[in-house]
Formats: structure tokens, sequence, C-alpha cells
């Protein structure tokens, strides 16, 4: 059920990634409530996508289910 809530919160943040040609996987969640997710596209390859993940991404998702206390990449 918590998965599902961080993943209806990622399709909230996916239109912003995308109008810059990038998307966000989720890949999964920790029971400490580490959310683990991988850009793509334009995102991926992004010198800033560290800075997205934690001000964006983070942000948004610690906002809609406070039970999520960090996001971080993962790549491949």
């Amino acid at each position: 059920m918590l998965e599902e809530q961080v993943k209806v919160a990622l399709e909230n943040v996916r239109p912003n990634l995308q109008a810059d040609g990038g998307d966000v996987e989720f890949v999964s969640m920790a029971d400490d409530g580490t959310v683990s997710v991988r850009l793509t596209g334009r995102c991926g390859g992004c010198p800033m996508s560290q800075m997205t993940i934690k001000n964006v991404i983070e942000s948004h998702l610690r906002q809609e289910v406070p039970q999520v206390t960090s996001v971080v990449g993962v790549s491949g």
C-alpha cells in the first residue's frame, strides 16, 4: 500500500521531468522509508540529476507520503 502511494506521487512529478526529455522509474522502497528511483532519458545523464532527485522528487514525495525518509538514485 505504501509503495502504491509512492508510485502515485511519482506520477505527479513525471510530467515535469518529461517536459525536459526525461523520466523517473520507481525501483524499490526500503523498510526505513528510503525510496530508490532511476532517472531515464535526458535526466539519466544530466549532471544535475542528484539535485533533481533531492530538490524535486524527494521534496514532493516527502510531502505526499510522510513515511518517505529519503530518495536515492540508482543507475542501470
